[in-house]
């Protein structure tokens, strides 16, 4: 960690020498102008109308049907919609934006991109709202594709003087080709004053495109200061990485959204794992800035304070959400703090000003990578407190149904054969070790979850009290590599796919939950289709523009079927991969049920002032399950809480797609209500008109559910 210089350290402690609280007389507490409800991403609000008191009497107070969902296609909506003024402003599944009424759901205009999905669009989280000085509209900054729009919140159309007519295209401004790179954003930056700071969603594979921070001016465009994640030669952390490798690595890109420190002019910004995923013998050494949590001065883009969270990260370990700006009580003084909760199920808590770790953090040390080239770091840290809030090691004490059969392998392809190993025999064939266990070619347990522990929705944290409410998976993973090639007969083809399609579509390409399988691709796609859907990407699938035409071609002659045509042999690759991933998918059991014993998924309140837990809970139920011995099960989730000076913590994010109210003092479930669909955004409270409301977005599509279009809304009769 680099610690602040003593000049910018002086002025910072002058402009924080006035004792009141952070977080004190907020208006935007009780509107929702604010990506998860303010710039310090606390998802708190301070309403309380709706208390624990009177929760019980919530119903619908109206839905609205955003459209966009599209036949035979899963789609989703994460969007955590804005409130301005009485309007509310959301994306549907085709990521059009639109606005309605924020007391009945009527719709006032919606905006369509010129660009459908066809471009690795996936899915938006969240939008930006910048607020006029007078002389300039309003506007909602809203990403499609590669394109990020100034939208004129009056009226829903581009704002000209935007960049190119209304928008920028984030492909650009990377050093490198922009019709090679892959570039979208699916979560919300952060603006202070005139800047938007905005981080981008890259691919995770070979050939990926940088992840370099930029701001940019919010009325013209232009890019006013560029942090590089990879850094160039003469900047700081350049020796951490080969010499070349700004030039060719991708990722440490910041997809997960930012935290903004307004009083300060402090952004901080988590980034994630470099390119490829899961083999790093191209990046030798730490890799900073990926898998960082930045402090960044907001108007220059200057480096104050960095914490890596991974070293040379090859277990895609990257920070999964924005951190939290809250202050914590010591020893009778108040600190200015940040956390940040990971896919690990850990929670780091530094000093915001200082960058100095408000809880002791060990560097542990784990074995050496068996795979060739590759070299992992010795350590890597891990905080003492809090307790993860997700288990750490899958033992075999720890199985459900160890005599079940194995929903892995075979099984994931439907063969339920009766030779297929039980869920003890497949645990004991592969390796159990916890976190931060080198990948090989047996197989190795990836707990919690490749998706994690901590997920995209992230944290609420009090800023009256500093309790913490996060909710966590507990799912276990099974990641295991192989030697691209497999032999001299393997065709080029082959092995680009096993390069660049089974991280998500599974070692075999059989398909995962959620993600299409690709072996009879050719019944349902023409040739010409799938090499455009390579080239550009479709619905969550980013484009690989970066392959070349003999690469796309092989590829696509490989997943039709018709290899033989040209001569693609494995030796005309040009991107030098050793190793592609064999098996990535949940660890389960013919029921279609985790292997570890329940709670799968749980609700957690932690003291950041003490690092003691208040209270946990399972979060939601497998109604399926029928054990008397499991009255709630918890279940895996996306989706983050929302919490009022109410008392009351609203989330939805569970597999059995309901929205529920919690106690946030107990953990006591109040309420709850049964969605349209899975509801895997987080929530937001506003007050219009002397009256609170409670919005999800009910999207669906994750975890094999339906997909779904309508945003509900509830209040007290």
């Amino acid at each position: 960690m680099k610690r602040i210089p003593l000049f910018l350290l002086v002025a910072l402690l002058a402009s924080c020498s006035d004792e009141k609280t952070a977080s004190s007389n907020k208006d935007y507490f009780t509107t929702w102008e604010h990506y998860l409800g303010d710039p310090e991403r606390t998802h708190y609000s301070n309403l309380d109308q709706i208390d624990t008191a009177n929760v019980t009497n919530l119903k619908l107070a109206w839905s609205y049907k955003s459209g966009g969902l599209q036949e035979g296609r899963t789609t989703q909506i994460q969007t955590s919609p804005l409130v301005v003024d009485g309007v509310l402003y959301g994306v549907n599944a085709a990521i059009e934006l639109f606005a309605i009424d924020a007391t009945n759901g009527k719709e006032i205009w919606k905006f369509k991109p010129v660009s459908k999905d066809e471009s690795g669009l996936g899915v938006n989280r969240g939008l930006n709202y910048w607020k006029s000085n007078g002389e300039e509209p309003s506007r909602i900054f809203f990403t499609s594709g590669p394109q990020l729009f100034a939208i004129d919140i009056a009226t829903g159309q581009p704002i000209t003087s935007f960049g190119n007519n209304g928008s920028i295209d984030l492909r650009e401004g990377l050093g490198r080709d922009p019709k090679k790179q892959s570039v979208v954003s699916n979560t919300p930056g952060a603006i202070f004053e005139n800047i938007l700071i905005q981080g981008t969603r890259v691919g995770e594979g070979p050939g990926a495109s940088p992840g370099h921070i930029r701001a940019y001016d919010v009325l013209t465009g232009k890019i006013v200061w560029t942090f590089h994640t990879i850094p160039q030669p003469g900047e700081f952390g350049y020796d951490t990485w080969p010499t070349d490798a700004y030039k060719t690595v991708g990722g440490a890109n910041s997809w997960p959204g930012m935290a903004m420190d307004l009083e300060r002019g402090i952004v901080y910004i988590p980034t994630g794992s470099a390119a490829f995923d899961w083999y790093g013998g191209d990046r030798e050494g730490v890799d900073l800035f990926a898998n960082s949590l930045l402090a960044l001065n907001a108007k220059t883009g200057e480096r104050i304070w960095h914490f890596q969270l991974v070293h040379h990260d090859i277990w895609d370990r990257d920070p999964p959400a924005p951190p939290n700006l809250l202050e914590i009580k010591r020893d009778g003084k108040i600190i200015p703090a940040v956390a940040q909760v990971t896919k690990s199920g850990h929670v780091f808590v530094f000093n915001r000003e200082m960058g100095e770790p408000l809880f002791p953090i060990e560097e542990k040390a784990y074995p050496s990578s068996k795979l060739i080239g590759e070299k992992t770091y010795a350590t890597q840290p891990l905080p003492l407190k809090p307790e993860p809030f997700a288990r750490q090691v899958l033992t075999e004490n720890d199985l459900y149904a160890p005599n079940e059969k194995a929903f892995v392998d075979d099984l994931v392809k439907g063969n339920k054969s009766d030779d297929a190993p039980t869920v003890l025999e497949k645990f004991k064939s592969i390796t159990s070790n916890g976190q931060f266990i080198p990948m090989d070619t047996t197989g190795v347990i990836l707990f919690p979850g490749a998706d994690g522990g901590a997920e995209w929705g992230g944290a609420a944290v009090d800023p009256r009290d500093g309790i913490m409410y996060v909710n966590g998976n507990e799912m276990a993973w099974i990641i295991k590599m192989k030697a691209v090639g497999g032999g001299n007969d393997s065709s080029m083809g082959q092995s680009l796919a096993q390069i660049h399609c089974t991280r998500c579509h599974g070692g075999e390409l059989e398909g995962l939950a959620g993600i299409p399988e690709l072996q009879n691709v050719k019944l349902r796609l023409q040739p010409d289709s799938i090499k455009t859907i390579i080239q550009k990407g479709r619905g969550a699938m980013p484009g690989m523009p970066n392959l070349s035409e003999d690469e796309v071609d092989a590829l696509t002659e490989f997943l039709t079927g018709m290899e033989g045509a040209k001569d693609h042999r494995v030796e005309k690759i040009k991107i030098d991969v050793p190793y592609s991933v064999a098996s990535f998918a949940r660890f389960k059991d013919d029921r279609g049920y985790p292997v570890v014993k329940p709670p799968w998924g749980t609700l957690n309140a932690i003291d950041l002032n003490t690092g003691e837990y208040v209270w946990k809970i399972p979060l939601g139920h497998e109604e399926s399950l029928n054990d008397p011995n499991v009255p709630v099960s918890g279940l895996e989730n996306y989706g983050g809480p929302v919490i009022t000076k109410g008392g009351v913590l609203f989330i939805a994010a569970t597999k059995d797609e309901k929205i529920r109210a919690f106690n946030m003092k107990t953990g006591e479930k109040m309420w709850e209500d049964q969605l349209p669909a899975g509801g895997y955004a987080t929530p937001i409270t506003y007050q219009v008109d002397g009256k609170q409301y409670i919005v999800i977005s009910c999207g669906g599509g994750k975890m094999g559910t339906a997909s779904g279009d309508e945003y509900r809304a509830y209040a007290l009769e």
